[in-house]
C-alpha cells in the first residue's frame, strides 16, 4: 500500500462536524487507512477531537501537517475561504488531498488548486457525497445503458427548513463566496454533469430572505450577505435542458435534518428519480406505467470492495463514508480519484456563471474546465 504494506496515514484538516460525521467513519472503516493527525485554528476542538478520534497528534496549524513526512495525506473541512491555500501548500509538499466542496471561492481559485496539484503528481479528490448514493449510482447506470432512452430533462429540488438564525462564516461572501448556490446546489451541478455531460450554458437567479443577524445562542451579528435561495436553467452540450432549485427556508421539509432532495432525468423512453431520504430506492416510470419505487440493485448500493455493510446505519448517512473508500482506493492503485479538482472546477464554472447570469440578467455560456 502506497509503496508499501503500511496504512495511508490521513490528516484531517477542519475539525468540524462535517468530518466527524462522515469522514472519520469512513476512514475508520477502511483497514488500509490510518487517521494519523487532527488540525483545526480551534484550540479547544482540536483537543476534544484528540479525545474522540484517538488520533497521537493535534495541531493548530495546518503547515506542521504539510511540512510532516509521516503523513500522507490530507482531507480539507475547513471554510470555504481556506481552501485553496491549505490544498496548494499540501500538494506541494506532496500529500495527496481531498477537499470539501466548493473548492473555491470562484474558478480562478480551483484552477491554481488543480494546477498545484497535478504538478505534484498527487491524487486529488472533491468531496461530492451525493455521487455514492447509491440511488444515484443506479441512475448512472440506467441513464449510460440506455434504459431512459435519449436524455431530454434534468429536474433537481434540493430543499431545507433550517433555523434563521447565523451561519457563522457560511453567510459572509469573502468566506464562503456565496450561500445556498455554493454550498447545496454545486452538488447537484455536479451530478447532473456526471449523469448528462457538460452545461454549456446557464440563465439564473438568487435571492436572499433571511437577514440572520442572531446567532443560535442569541448573540448579535452582521447581517449575511449570501443567498439563502438559488434556481436556474441549463442547456447541456449534448442536448438535454435542466432545472435546479434549492433553499434553505422550504418550511416543513425537515426530514430528520435530511430535507428534500429529488433528481430527475426524463429520458425519451421513462424517467427515474433519487430521492436522499431513500437512497437505497430509486423511482423508476414509462409510458405504461406510473413511477414506482424499485430497489436499487446489491450491486449498486456500494462500490467493488468497500468494506461497508449497506444495511448498516441510517441509509442516507452510510453511503457518504464511500468518500474515504474512493479517496484511498485511488492512492492505493495509484490512479485518479473521482470526482477530482477537475471536476470541482466543472461544477464551480457553473456555479460562477449563474451569479454572473443573475448579475447581468442573461443567459451565460459555460466555459469548460
Amino acid at each position: 500500500m502506497n509503496g508499501t504494506t503500511r496504512p495511508v496515514r490521513i490528516a484531517i484538516i477542519g475539525c468540524g462536524a462535517v468530518s466527524d460525521y462522515h469522514h472519520v467513519p469512513g476512514i475508520r472503516l477502511d483497514p488500509r487507512a490510518e487517521l494519523v493527525a487532527a488540525c483545526d485554528t480551534d484550540a479547544a476542538l482540536v483537543e476534544r477531537r484528540r479525545r474522540d478520534w484517538g488520533v497521537a497528534r493535534v495541531t493548530t496549524r495546518y503547515e506542521e501537517i504539510c511540512a510532516d513526512p509521516s503523513i500522507d495525506a490530507v482531507l480539507i473541512a475547513t471554510p470555504n475561504f481556506t481552501h485553496r491555500p491549505i490544498a496548494v501548500a499540501a500538494a506541494r509538499a506532496g500529500k495527496h488531498v481531498m477537499c470539501e466542496k466548493p473548492l473555491g471561492l470562484c474558478a480562478a481559485e480551483v484552477r491554481e488548486m488543480l494546477a498545484a496539484a497535478e504538478a505534484a503528481g498527487v491524487v486529488h479528490m472533491t468531496a461530492f457525497t451525493y455521487r455514492f448514493a447509491p440511488a444515484m449510482r443506479y441512475l448512472k447506470h440506467l441513464v449510460a445503458a440506455g434504459a431512459l432512452g435519449q436524455p431530454r430533462h434534468f429536474r433537481s429540488q434540493r430543499f431545507l427548513d433550517l433555523p434563521e438564525t447565523s451561519w457563522g462564516w457560511r453567510q459572509y461572501k469573502d468566506k464562503a463566496g456565496a450561500g445556498d448556490l455554493f454550498d447545496m446546489t454545486i452538488h447537484r451541478i455536479d451530478f447532473a454533469q456526471d449523469l448528462l455531460g457538460p452545461i454549456g450554458s446557464v440563465c439564473g437567479a438568487i435571492a436572499r430572505f433571511a437577514e440572520r443577524t442572531i446567532t443560535p445562542d442569541g448573540r448579535a451579528c452582521p447581517p449575511s450577505d449570501v443567498d439563502d435561495w438559488s434556481a436556474f436553467i441549463g442547456e447541456f452540450m449534448h442536448g438535454a435542458v435542466g432545472v435546479w432549485e434549492g433553499t434553505t427556508l422550504a418550511k416543513g421539509y425537515k426530514r430528520e435534518g435530511f430535507g428534500h432532495e429529488w433528481a430527475e432525468v426524463n429520458g425519451a423512453d421513462g424517467s427515474a428519480v433519487y430521492r436522499l431520504h431513500e437512497p437505497n430506492v430509486i423511482l423508476v416510470g414509462d409510458t405504461k406505467k406510473d413511477l414506482a419505487p424499485v430497489e436499487v440493485p446489491a450491486e449498486f448500493l456500494k462500490p467493488a470492495g468497500s468494506p461497508r455493510d449497506p444495511s448498516e446505519g441510517k441509509p442516507a448517512t452510510v453511503f457518504r463514508y464511500d468518500l474515504a473508500w474512493e479517496f484511498v482506493s485511488a492512492i492505493v492503485q495509484g490512479r485518479p480519484a473521482v470526482p477530482s479538482f477537475r471536476d470541482g472546477l466543472q461544477a464551480q464554472v457553473v456555479a460562477d456563471a449563474v451569479l454572473e447570469s443573475y448579475h447581468q440578467r442573461r443567459w451565460v455560456d459555460v466555459p469548460q474546465a
